[in-house]
């Protein structure tokens, strides 16, 4: 299973009210190109472009629940899943990103550790742990 990445300026954007995890529009967005701790908005990726079932700026994730329990906050999305009509790729990383924030703010990335191509009606799922939350804040 892929691991989630953090980008180190979350952290700053959080303490500086740039996002609102419980009410924000967050994204999904498939690139090839790695991100790092160091990537701040949607513009610092290669997102995919549009066709064969992908919509170039990601697509909107739900929101489960960002909650605090004993000074920890967890944030619970639901899953996203991406069918393929005709079919696109590569990509290798699933970027989170909020979309309500100016410019598009990344929150982390998820690597599956190789580029992945989608035929014609093959899925892909961005799996978010639905029991630990995608992150946690403390």
């Amino acid at each position: 299973m892929a691991v989630f990445n953090k980008i180190y300026k979350f952290s700053e954007d959080i303490a500086q009210k740039k996002h609102n995890l419980a009410t924000d529009q967050l994204k999904v967005v498939l690139t090839n190109t790695a991100p790092t701790v160091n990537s701040t908005n949607l513009a610092s990726l290669v997102d995919l472009t549009t066709g064969g079932g992908y919509t170039a700026g990601g697509a909107n994730v739900t929101t489960t629940s960002c909650v605090q329990t004993a000074g920890v906050t967890k944030l619970v999305l639901q899953d996203v899943v991406f069918t393929a009509t005709t079919g696109f790729g590569p990509f290798r990383y699933a970027v989170l990103t909020n979309a309500t924030a100016a410019g598009q703010l990344v929150i982390g990335w998820y690597d599956y550790g190789s580029s992945i191509s989608l035929l014609a009606n093959e899925t892909f799922t961005v799996d978010f742990d639905q029991t630990n939350g995608v992150l946690t804040l403390t």
